[in-house]
Parts: structure tokens; sequence; C-alpha cells
């Protein structure tokens, strides 16, 4: 049987608005509603995936639960014809309100929901075996319960499996226990410019991507935006370079995407440098787009 990849983490919805620019405190700004999108970390590296090498390659490990949020994520997900897994009724899903600037830059305002509430009994609905990758976001690591429920559980996945860990924008938010669980062998951390420095005192780039190296013994996946990806493993590190994209429409999903095409070119057997070029590749693709998800 084909090991695949188990996507842990959230669907929300996206409220997304075009503003001119992100107001200061106590400002007023006139917003244009653009579009209900279902978003989410887990979502959109799930559709990175299947949209690359197929939806044989990956589980999508979201929980449903009841309210108006969970049933526009249900209606979606069963219109993409995505196996819904992880069912709970005791509280909504997350929502959250993406304030689009002209340059495509996003900022959000989220609102949790159930994807902060995990529960041990969800995980005997799957086989932890199956996977060869698994992926979790910063944003499921906020919540102290949570996160060491989810690092216990994939603690008992086998020897050769390896989480790929997206600090995510809420890294600052994260415990340092946590942190300190997640920097161990088998985690290849992916991080922004910004984020890697959560994880890391050292000073310049890549002082912190070996740092961190040091401490997983994986390779180290930095996000540059335009620029492409920086790499870090046993031979040092690199870039690995981006095309230009000249119609950007918004930056949603970028990160997620540019995840779920590393690990599905890992899937299919590519070099960590040529997965990283698969990431780049649907990440310029995702935000020439309106939604944050590929399809």
């Amino acid at each position: 049987m084909v090991k695949k990849s188990l996507i842990i983490g959230a669907a929300f919805v996206d409220v997304i608005m075009d503003v001119a620019q992100i107001p200061t405190s106590g400002g007023d700004v006139t917003a244009k509603l653009k579009s209900y999108n279902i978003g989410g970390c887990a979502f959109n590296v799930y559709g990175a995936i299947r949209h690359y090498i197929g939806a044989e390659y990956a589980d999508l490990f979201i929980p449903v639960g009841k309210g108006q949020y969970s049933e526009i994520v249900r209606k979606a997900m069963n219109d993409s014809n995505i196996p819904i897994l992880l069912e709970d009724d005791h509280k909504d899903n997350g929502w959250d309100l993406c304030l689009v600037e002209p340059s495509g830059e996003r900022s959000f305002i989220t609102v949790p929901g159930i994807e902060q509430d995990w529960k041990d009994k969800w995980f005997t609905k799957i086989d932890l075996s199956d996977y060869k990758y698994f992926y979790v976001s910063g944003y499921e690591m906020e919540d102290l319960e949570s996160a060491n429920l989810l690092l216990d559980h994939l603690e008992q996945r086998d020897e050769d499996s390896y989480i790929l860990f997206d600090a995510s924008p809420r890294i600052s938010h994260i415990a340092p226990e946590i942190i300190s669980r997640l920097m161990s062998k088998g985690v290849i951390i992916n991080a922004n410019e910004d984020e890697i420095g959560f994880l890391s005192d050292k000073d310049s780039l890549e002082e912190q991507a070996s740092d961190i190296f040091n401490q997983t013994t994986e390779p180290v996946l930095v996000t540059l935006g335009a620029k492409g990806t920086y790499l870090y493993d046993d031979h040092g590190g690199r870039i690995i370079g981006s095309n230009k994209v000249e119609n950007i429409v918004n930056t949603i999903g970028a990160g997620d995407t540019h995840c779920g095409g590393v690990i599905a070119g890992l899937l299919k057997g590519d070099s960590f440098d040529e997965a990283c070029k698969v990431g780049n590749e649907l990440s310029a693709k995702v935000i020439q787009q309106e939604a944050g998800s590929l399809k």
C-alpha cells in the first residue's frame, strides 16, 4: 500500500474583504466584501497535495463541528468530494475576517472554534501507520492541552515517518515546552523569515537554520516570498529560487500551499531541493487566485 500524508488541523470560513489599507488603532476604513471561502492551513495544504498528485496521497484530518460555519465547511467538503473523517457536535468551526490590501498582503482577525479543542477519542478514527508524512500548523499548537494531546499521539507514529511543522504567524504564542517537543528528530521545520526568529536566537538566517537543524537533524525550510525557499540540510544552506509572478491577487494560502507542495514532492519521491521547487510553483499559482486553496 502506498504511504500517504495525514494533514492535521482546521477548516475555516474566510470572510475576505478588500481594504485600501489596514486601519490604525481608532481608525475607520471602508471595505469591499469579496467572498466567503473555505480556508484554514490544513484545508489549503490538502488542496495543494490533491491538486498536484491526487487525493489518494492525503487524508484531511480536521474536525467538522455543529453551527453556521460548520455547515458551510461541511457543504464545501461534500461539494468537492473531500471525505469528512472527523465530526463532533460540541462546537462550531472557526472563521476569520481577512483584510486584503492592494499589494495582495493580507491580515487576519480569527475567531477560533472546534479546531482548538482536540479530543483524545478522535484519534481512534485513523491508523497512524498508514502515513509517511504528517502536517501540523502552529495554529493547532497554541492551546497547550490540545498541543500536548496531538504531539502525544504523533509520537506513536512509525519511526520512519516525519512531521512537517509549519510555524505560522502564531508562533510567538506557543508555549516553550511545545516548541521544545517539536525541536526533535523526525520534525521538518517550515517557517518564514519572521517566524524563524522565534525558533532560534541566532543572528543570521543561516545560523538560525543551522541551529534548528542541529536539534532536529532534519531539513529546515524558510520561505522567502518572491525569492523562493531557503533550504538547510546536511549539505548546508542554499536558496531554491522561484519564478516571478506578475498578477498577484492576494497571498492567502501561499505558505500553506507551499507546505502542501513540498509534501507532495516528497511523496512522489523528489529530493528536498526538487520538493521545494514544487512548493514554490504551487504557492506562485495560488496567489494568482482569490481562494487560498487549489482545486
